[in-house]
């Protein structure tokens, strides 16, 4: 199945852009009344014939659609600390957006040890993501906030994951089903007291992942799966 990534789709005929266009016809080698099948990250998913085989502007025929193609009856955001070596957070992207996850977003904390992320290439990682596990959903990737700013702006059942030794509730005990959540996981250093103290205040609950230390990347994807296995 060849599957392109066209967020702007509108009407019955489509063009891919310059780089798709060269991917159709120059690498993949399709050619005229060749089927495609196209995503707009909004829940779309549509089968298109190629009408004009172009490696520049290559036209489409779209002949099916399927809107709220996968639709979950859950939504996951996730605020993790972006991780000192950039790959780990990449990782964390891609096998997130495979599993399911709909928003993330960087949030800089007191012990954050990377404080910028380049967000074209985090994004790129995502798409290609969606694209390899024909999701219809594209994962939002808002842009960087720092602690304090991102626990006044969450919503849904909140979790704070921290490693301190003080009361938490398992994550997998907590989350009510098909809701609304949003799980926050600090940096390699772990969030500082007072930060858990005001995500507590702010209504957040703290959670416990299981009894590892996990890296940062691994305790974000551990939430990913935990809150998708319990609504499956």
């Amino acid at each position: 199945m060849h599957l392109f990534y066209t967020p702007d789709i509108i009407g019955k005929t489509y063009v891919l852009s310059e780089e798709e266009s060269k991917h159709c016809i120059k690498v993949l080698r399709l050619g005229k009344d060749d089927v495609v099948y196209l995503i707009d990250g909004k829940g779309g998913f549509f089968k298109a014939v190629i009408e004009m085989p172009h490696p520049k502007h290559c036209v489409l025929n779209i002949i099916e659609e399927q809107l709220e193609y996968g639709k979950r009856d859950h939504y996951l955001h996730v605020a993790v600390a972006p991780t000192k070596n950039i790959e780990r957070l990449e990782w964390f992207l891609e096998k997130a957006t495979e599993i399911g996850v709909d928003e993330i977003t960087p949030i800089i904390c007191d012990r954050s040890e990377r404080r910028e992320v380049k967000p074209e290439r985090l994004i790129k990682i995502i798409t290609s993501a969606v694209k390899q596990s024909l999701k219809a959903y594209h994962p939002i990737l808002n842009p960087t906030l720092k602690f304090d700013e991102f626990i006044k702006k969450a919503e849904g059942q909140k979790y704070i994951a921290h490693c301190i030794d003080e009361e938490k509730t398992a994550l997998k005990d907590s989350v009510e089903p098909k809701g609304n959540y949003t799980v926050m996981i600090g940096p390699e250093g772990d969030f500082s007291p007072a930060e858990i103290r005001s995500a507590i205040n702010a209504g957040f609950l703290p959670v416990t992942l299981g009894n590892s230390r996990l890296r940062t990347e691994t305790a974000a994807l551990e939430a990913c799966f935990e809150i998708n296995f319990l609504n499956r």
